[in-house]
């Protein structure tokens, strides 16, 4: 990498434009002003801190949750300078805070590498916060400001003395802009695990002062992305007993990979872009797949594994696998705000050829492994062919053909895919009665018998042959994995409804796998929901009372009382309502509940679908033994 200069002042602020726009379209600066784009407020703002450290100035941020419900990062850097930036006439604190696409980011002097591209930062952050406090740590003076809706309430001001360094930035969400301003402790940590594994020796802590007893975890990784791939195989038998790993150093990038093959189905390659997990892919993404299946071909037609004109697919090699792609370049070029895709052309001949080298080193240097993981490739090939028919029928010519449905579902009558909805429901009796009950013009109903295929343990031909499984997806019209095409989708809203017990739990239990593993756009795409029946009803004076957890249930014992002449009754099933109650209760959009199934840690998703539907019934065990105190009220 190019030297970095020490120096780091008022000089390197460069300003672009103004802040005024953000807070009239903030879903254009952090993508939406629900929870996802509340949670972009922190990685903006602990984004600076990890540039620090890229520079290799800063070794340890904290983040806290206070108990008011601000956020609080702090970082051991250089601090943010101080100085007065003569075009502005404020100090750099102020033009950093106020000015869109202000930063040390733009020129040739504060970062050679950032994830910053875009600019709007911690300025942003201002905008959209109801306030926001800045102390700066350097030349043995502490540096303060405080803002409100972005505007500053006083200059730039010497607070005190020290002799640290660094940045501290402490906001409070802005309520006038998001929907809510309550931040997932889960969803920051499992952000920050991920950057400490991207930065190997960055110490990252994370607490959470709101609660009776103060949440801490501390994040470190001295092996960096190998310990990030050793975690996400951990409950996973592995086929090569150690992660591979290398790296290459360019002009103006690093290259990281690190990689291991499970004997799972699925492949779960994580990319990354200046710590950025470009979500969508990009330029780094494409040589790696390309390079990993031309490498693993050479290598096979070398040793003569491959004969003729044989050939393994991308799917093929890529079965099992577990990989994690970081690059880190100067000048990253990021499709949307967001920064969910890159762009950069070089990358992609630049991870190809770190590939070739490192994987194609590795494979010579390890021809046991090298053949178990052609072998695995050839298997996995043999299982496509065979899963081809199987996918042949369950596919459709066309969304709007209704003869090709399947003849167990109770379509809608309109055809707008927007508005309609399709409820997956346990049995033909809770089929019969919510056909009965629904809405017919938007709603559908598709009954399901029994308990559909644990797809954890099983190859996509089998899964193919599952008549429940053949169903839905015929049902769904868009295809499975890359065949997915979200503009086949016939129904916006995807219904799970079962029994309130344990047989019901563990068949959407299954729907879910089945919809992670497969259709895993449904739920990204915030398509996939949950039906929250009721679990109780009293009838009082003639007039049905409907209670949908036990807490419901105890307060109104608490205000009413338990008088004499209610009927109380604890509901078992869908099948014991009648439509009408079912309706009322759990189909009516004006007065159901439906839980909205979310992606918001993949990995940690990941690790759940393998440690209670996979193989090793030894950790399902530990993580129910571990869990059980959770559970209060369990029907057996």
């Amino acid at each position: 990498m190019n030297e970095v200069k020490h120096s780091y002042n008022e000089t390197d602020i460069q300003v672009l434009e103004g802040l005024d726009p953000v807070r009239k379209r903030p879903g254009m600066y952090i993508g939406s002003t629900e929870s996802r784009g509340l949670h972009h407020l922190v990685s903006e703002v602990v984004d600076n801190s990890i540039d620090e450290a890229l520079a290799g100035f800063c070794d340890k941020i904290t983040v806290e949750i206070l108990k008011s419900g601000a956020v609080r990062v702090r970082d051991n850097g250089r601090g943010i300078p101080t100085g007065i930036i003569k075009s502005e006439g404020k100090s750099a604190v102020e033009v950093v805070l106020t000015k869109l696409h202000a930063g040390g980011k733009f020129g040739n002097g504060g970062y050679k590498i950032s994830g910053g591209l875009h600019g709007v930062g911690v300025s942003c952050v201002n905008a959209l916060s109801e306030t926001l406090e800045v102390e700066v740590r350097h030349d043995g003076k502490v540096f303060s400001q405080r803002y409100h809706r972005g505007i500053p309430e006083s200059d730039l001001a010497v607070t005190g003395e020290t002799t640290e360094t660094g940045t501290t930035i402490t906001f409070f969400p802005d309520d006038e802009i998001f929907e809510t301003i309550e931040f997932s402790y889960e969803t920051m940590k499992s952000r920050l695990r991920e950057l400490a594994y991207l930065n190997k020796g960055l110490t990252i802590v994370i607490s959470d002062l709101r609660g009776e007893t103060e949440r801490v975890e501390t994040f470190r990784y001295e092996g960096g992305i190998v310990s990030f791939v050793e975690n996400i195989n951990k409950n996973k038998d592995t086929i090569f007993p150690n992660v591979i790993y290398f790296d290459a150093v360019y002009v103006d990038s690093e290259i990281e990979i690190a990689m291991q093959y499970n004997d799972s189905y699925n492949e779960t390659i994580l990319a990354f872009a200046n710590n950025i997990n470009t979500e969508e892919g990009g330029t780094h993404l494409d040589g790696f797949r390309t390079s990993i299946t031309k490498v693993i071909n050479d290598y096979a037609k070398q040793a003569s594994i491959l004969k003729g004109d044989d050939k393994l697919s991308g799917e093929d090699v890529r079965e099992g696998l577990t990989a994690v792609i970081s690059v880190k370049l100067a000048d990253p070029q990021f499709e949307g705000q967001t920064k969910t895709k890159l762009g950069n052309s070089s990358m992609r001949t630049a991870v190809s050829k770190s590939v070739q080298e490192g994987l194609g080193t590795y494979l010579e240097e390890h021809p046991k492994e090298a053949k178990d993981l052609i072998l695995k490739s050839i298997t996995a090939q043999r299982a496509r062919e065979a899963a081809r028919n199987a996918r042949e029928l369950a596919r459709r010519k066309s969304p709007l053909e209704s003869t090709t449905l399947p003849g167990k579902l109770a379509d809608c009558t309109d055809k707008d895919s927007s508005v309609c909805e399709i409820y997956l429901v346990e049995g033909d009796s809770a089929g019969g009665t919510a056909k009965t009950g629904r809405d017919r013009r938007f709603q559908a109903i598709l009954p399901l018998r029994g308990k559909i295929l644990n797809v954890e343990k099983a190859r996509l031909h089998r899964v193919l042959e599952n008549e429940e499984i053949k169903t839905m997806i015929t049902a769904f019209g868009c295809g499975i994995n890359n065949e997915y095409d979200e503009s086949k989708l016939r129904y916006n809203r995807i219904i799970c409804m079962t029994d309130a017990d344990v047989d019901g739990s563990h068949i959407r239990i299954l729907m879910l796998t089945f919809f992670f593993r497969f259709m895993r756009p449904l739920i990204e795409n915030g398509h996939v929901y949950i039906a929250q029946p009721p679990l109780y009803k009293i009838t009082r004076n003639r007039t049905d009372n409907y209670f949908y957890n036990d807490e419901e249930l105890e307060t109104f014992f608490t205000e009413n009382g338990r008088k004499s002449g209610s009927e109380l009754q604890r509901y078992k099933g869908l099948g014991e309502m009648n439509a009408d109650q079912l309706w009322e209760t759990t189909m009516c959009p004006q007065t159901r509940t439906l839980l909205k199934v979310t992606m918001q840690d993949a990995i940690s998703a990941d690790e759940l679908f393998t440690l209670l539907m996979g193989e090793q019934p030894e950790l399902r065990r530990a993580f129910i033994e571990e869990n059980a105190k959770l559970v209060e009220d369990l029907d057996i």
